[in-house]
């Protein structure tokens, strides 16, 4: 499950990236980064946080007027037979500069 400010919860994975494909295709270019992340694992279950930084440009060639956006991700784990599985995924977002004037993540 991917919990993501904006947006509604999304369930299964198919699901979560035709909505990252659907947001993140008009933009130019972008850079996505995870920045300090941290996992405390307890047996079969695992927590970890993270923070992200994301920078989208609009214009080929053009780096006037980027937007991005950053935030804590904070995501749950489960270990099965096949190994180990993300279960949720949850993405706040703590500031944004720029302007989303696609508003993909409004």
């Amino acid at each position: 499950m991917l919990e993501f400010g904006p947006w509604e919860k999304i369930h299964g994975k198919e699901a979560v990236r035709a909505k990252v494909e659907e947001v993140e295709s008009p933009y130019a270019s972008m850079q996505h980064h995870i920045l300090n992340m941290h996992v405390d694992v307890a047996g079969d279950r695992a927590t970890g946080i993270g923070y992200m930084w994301f920078v989208a440009v609009t214009e080929p060639g053009s780096t006037s007027s980027p937007y991005s956006m950053g935030g804590p991700y904070d995501w749950e784990f489960r270990r099965g037979p096949d190994g180990w599985l993300l279960v949720r995924q949850r993405l706040g977002v703590w500031w944004t500069d720029g302007e989303d004037t696609l508003r993909a993540f409004a």
